[in-house]
């Protein structure tokens, strides 16, 4: 794979595509490839043209920190933070899913605030991947943000991951496929195909996509589809319960556990309209 990052119209890559695709060692190569290339190492590359970077600030991979006390979620929000204080515009970032340990809304909120703040103040060259995909049309906003995705081939129900970054948004995750290939039980994914088919079946709408980013200097607007509470109730009581019912608590830290209980009462209030 290739990498193309400047000032001029290639400044921020949006990576958007299917879990296990390689994402995450895609941004982690071009890191390692401009530490090696900076301080005069073979770099295994047909030709690069690098230009040095002040520093390398990376947000990949998920963990707490028991010894403190603080979830996953605060782990990571104190990292960005420090990368949003202390990068310049000749730094290379390299940011991996921000915002997914909180509730989708939350979280997507996040991750989008973090892109508009990179790419208007800070003009960092980054790499930025998220299973957000109502961040795709921030393309048509900053011009120098480029959207990309994981080439995937489909066969059937199988999908296939070609391992090539290709220009362009992805409009799925294929999060169920990759279940599959986890080894989930049967019931379970037959189970997560019908949430997944109704919850799409609710979210219809062709403009719901512009409907959910709205950019401006000073508002950013989030609107929830419109959904009867009978229609909805029973499908939310019974994701919640599934989600619930799969937590194995007899390998979580107690964290871990916090965190769960904390994204579930989040699912429950959304879910809910509290």
């Amino acid at each position: 794979n290739d990498v193309v990052l400047n000032h001029d119209d290639e400044e921020f890559m949006l990576i958007t595509g299917p879990n296990m695709a390689g994402k995450s060692t895609y941004m982690r190569q071009v890191a390692i490839l401009m530490i090696m290339a900076q301080i005069g190492s073979f770099i295994p590359a047909r030709e690069a043209t690098i230009s040095p970077v002040d520093r390398v600030f990376t947000r990949v991979g998920a963990s707490d920190d028991i010894s403190t006390g603080q979830s996953t979620f605060m782990v990571e929000m104190k990292e960005v933070a420090y990368i949003l204080e202390n990068a310049t515009s000749k730094s290379l970032i390299i940011l991996d899913e921000i915002g997914r340990g909180t509730s989708t809304f939350d979280g997507l909120s996040i991750a989008q605030a973090v892109v508009e703040h990179i790419c208007k103040h800070i003009h960092a060259k980054t790499l930025f991947a998220t299973h957000y995909h109502e961040l795709i049309p921030l393309e048509d906003v900053y011009p120098r943000l480029k959207n990309y995705t994981v080439a995937v081939k489909e066969k059937g129900k199988d999908i296939a991951f070609l391992r090539r970054i290709i220009r362009g948004g992805a409009d799925r995750s294929y999060g169920i496929h990759v279940a599959k290939l986890a080894g989930l039980p049967a019931q379970v994914l037959k189970r997560a195909e019908v949430i997944l088919e109704s919850l799409e079946e609710q979210n219809t709408d062709t403009d719901d996509l512009n409907n959910r980013v709205i950019t401006s200097d000073s508002v950013v607007k989030y609107t929830k589809p419109s959904i009867e509470q009978d229609d909805f109730g029973n499908l939310f009581t019974h994701s919640v319960v599934d989600s619930l019912l799969a937590i194995d608590v007899n390998t979580m830290t107690p964290i871990e556990a916090l965190n769960a209980i904390h994204q579930l009462q989040a699912e429950a209030r959304n879910g809910g309209g509290k």
